[in-house]
């Protein structure tokens, strides 16, 4: 595993959430927020923070890789990520940042995806703030500006305690009231603006 990383854009979405438009066609981003870890010129890298796969925990994942988990650990709950790599595992986490592959976010969020991590969290000894996903979200080059111009998004600094502390339900609306925007207003069903 590990991350890999392009030439930096200027004005890249790096550590931005993506807010689905109520509208998204797309059933992978319908009524999704995707926190945005990587924005290059080769695409950008994602990962829903919204959504869970409700028939498997962290158990599943870790008595496939072989690691024994303490009491607890096995409940944790798994997102799915996104539509890109659905058999890989990538942790958007907080402080510590020192395992073997960790992409900076921001100051105080990253994204790793080795071994390392995985161990300590069964252990019960990973980052004390984190979400387990399966599959990320991906753009190629020019892609996510694309749908940016269409309308297809709206874009927010990422906020940690939307990411770890806000129940996953209401994750979409809690991002959208915290851009100023009363969700209702977006709704593209008639009558209810």
């Amino acid at each position: 595993m590990g991350i890999e990383t392009g030439e930096k854009l200027e004005n890249g979405l790096k550590g931005h959430f993506l807010v689905a438009m109520p509208e998204m066609a797309d059933f992978n981003f319908s009524h999704t927020v995707t926190c945005i870890s990587e924005h290059t010129q080769s695409g950008a890298l994602g990962t829903i923070v919204n959504r869970v796969l409700p028939a498997v925990s962290a158990k599943t994942i870790f008595d496939e890789l072989k690691l024994e988990c303490m009491a607890g650990s096995e409940s944790i709950p798994i997102h799915v990520g996104g539509p890109v790599h659905p058999n890989e595992i990538f942790i958007l986490h907080g402080p510590p940042f020192g395992w073997e592959s960790s992409l900076m976010i921001t100051e105080t969020l990253a994204m790793s995806n080795t071994m390392d991590i995985i161990t300590a969290i069964a252990a019960g000894k990973g980052p004390e703030a984190f979400i387990i996903s399966l599959g990320c979200a991906g753009w190629g080059p020019g892609q996510l500006e694309s749908e940016l111009t269409q309308n297809a998004w709206l874009t927010s600094p990422v906020a940690d305690e939307i990411i770890f502390s806000e129940p996953i339900e209401s994750r979409w609306e809690k991002t959208v009231k915290m851009m100023g925007i009363n969700p209702a207003l977006l709704s593209s069903t008639p009558g209810h603006a």
